[in-house]
């Protein structure tokens, strides 16, 4: 079946709601730092890209993309890669632009539906090394991102597996879901980020002579009034790119319309009390490929799926199942080619 409940997770007792799940990873991990080596990119519109390896391309590389506000420095990053090294991956972890710790050249930023950096770091890898076995993750915002990126490239795209976590499938419903109850102070926080993240870039862009770029930014206007993700993507999102308004913007980058066409095996987990977003994003068996396997969970958070009996001892059961559906589908692909 392409869509399931996902066997073998059981949420923490101590840990027994989708808030606790979500904010404990986020909040309180520390998860041991992965020895990782930094790249820059440099883009073909004369900006950059920094990525983080951990290992080299003598393995399999899984390139890992962060969720909105996040980094190379999340938590879910850096256990990930961790996790990965220890089953004989590499990985490769890509900032979007401006999340690396240094703010980028353009106005430029990223958004839900923004697949070219994904795409030029895939370019960038398999120009490299041609032959190395190549998978993907993808976190929420980047999760969107990827499966959009497996949708639109279909047979160009050579990965031997993909993941996609607590993705917001349809950008309207889960812009509408932030505006509800708690789930109001995730918004507030978030969009406290993202503004600071558009004042930063803006200030950096005047200090550098970039008057062009910094004008591009002043024009969106004053910020501080925006209240939703409707207010700010119509803003900001729909002013930086060829966006008609924000509903043009959520109807063209909402994922779930590009599962079809998804040749890559890949696996989708996804938490039916995220607080993100509703059950109602979660797609039928008609919109799926052959390709697409959901794996569903009645609770587990946003990017949470935290399990363990003893409290404060939490196991991170998603460093468990991907790199095992990766194990699988990378032996499955190697006999195949035998």
């Amino acid at each position: 079946m392409p869509i399931s409940n996902t066997i073998g997770f059981k949420p923490a007792w101590w840990l027994n709601n989708p808030h606790l799940q979500t904010l404990w990873p986020a909040l309180l991990r520390r998860p041991p730092r992965p020895v990782t080596t930094r790249e820059r990119l440099t883009t073909s519109d004369g900006d950059f890209i920094d990525i983080d390896w951990c290992g080299d391309a003598s393995r399999p590389v899984v390139m890992l993309i962060h969720g909105l506000s996040g980094s190379s420095n999340s938590t879910y990053i850096l256990g990930m890669q961790v996790a990965l090294h220890s089953k004989g991956f590499s990985s490769v972890a890509l900032n979007f632009r401006g999340c690396s710790g240094q703010p980028n050249q353009t106005a430029r930023c990223y958004h839900s539906g923004d697949t070219d950096d994904l795409d030029f770091l895939y370019r960038h890898i398999r120009n490299a090394c041609p032959h190395t076995p190549l998978a993907a993750v993808g976190y929420s915002l980047g999760g969107n991102v990827l499966l959009k990126w497996l949708g639109e490239g279909r047979r160009n795209v050579d990965l031997f597996a993909a993941a996609a976590v607590s993705v917001p499938l349809l950008l309207n419903l889960c812009s509408s879901r932030m505006d509800l109850g708690f789930s109001r102070l995730y918004r507030n926080r978030l969009l406290r980020e993202l503004k600071q993240y558009i004042y930063l870039k803006h200030k950096h862009l005047q200090t550098m002579g970039h008057a062009k770029e910094a004008d591009m930014l002043r024009k969106l206007g004053d910020l501080s009034p925006i209240r939703s993700f409707w207010q700010y993507d119509d803003r900001v999102i729909a002013g930086l790119y060829p966006f008609r308004d924000v509903h043009d913007y959520y109807a063209k980058s909402s994922s779930r319309q590009y599962l079809k066409d998804i040749l890559t095996p890949t696996l989708v987990i996804h938490a039916l009390d995220d607080p993100f977003m509703t059950p109602q994003v979660i797609p039928s068996v008609e919109e799926l490929s052959p390709a697409v396997h959901v794996e569903l969970a009645r609770s587990g958070g946003h990017v949470g799926f935290v399990a363990g009996n003893i409290p404060g001892r939490p196991r991170y059961w998603l460093e468990e199942r991907i790199p095992r559906f990766f194990l699988q589908q990378l032996e499955s692909r190697l006999n195949g080619s035998g």
